[in-house]
């Protein structure tokens, strides 16, 4: 396991872009695959993306993939989403993620989870 911190949340107004980043601690990093959902209000926690820890491989969901970018410098135990052109409906609070003995598209597959940041975008 480890302990994750997201950031870079904020106010933006649609089009814009926005880059959050999310520090793990312990030196395991590297064996672990990460992830990005994000939760609205009234929603269930979602799947953006993910980065596979060897590969390298990411997978993104259906609406995020032209939009968002997921990356991660294993020197910093860092992952980023670079979001780009974000529209109203990006709105909430963004969770990094994760697990170092698989990955999933449901939040249920994850057993790490950072506390979130807040990405608020105005029409």
């Amino acid at each position: 396991q480890v302990q994750l911190v997201e950031s870079g949340g904020g106010l933006v107004h649609a089009g814009g872009s926005l880059m959050l980043s999310c520090v793990a601690s312990g030196r395991t990093f590297t064996q672990f695959n990460l992830a990005w959902f994000r939760q609205a209000p009234g929603k269930e926690r979602e799947f953006v993306t993910t980065i596979i820890r060897n590969s390298g491989a990411t997978y993104y969901g259906e609406y995020m993939k032209h939009r968002f970018t997921i990356s991660r410098d294993n020197a910093k135990n860092t992952v980023y989403l670079q979001m780009a052109n974000l529209k109203p409906d990006d709105t909430a609070v963004y969770y990094c993620a994760g697990d170092d003995s698989g990955w999933g598209r449901r939040a249920a597959d994850w057993y790490c989870w950072g506390q979130g940041t807040r990405v608020t975008v105005s029409s």
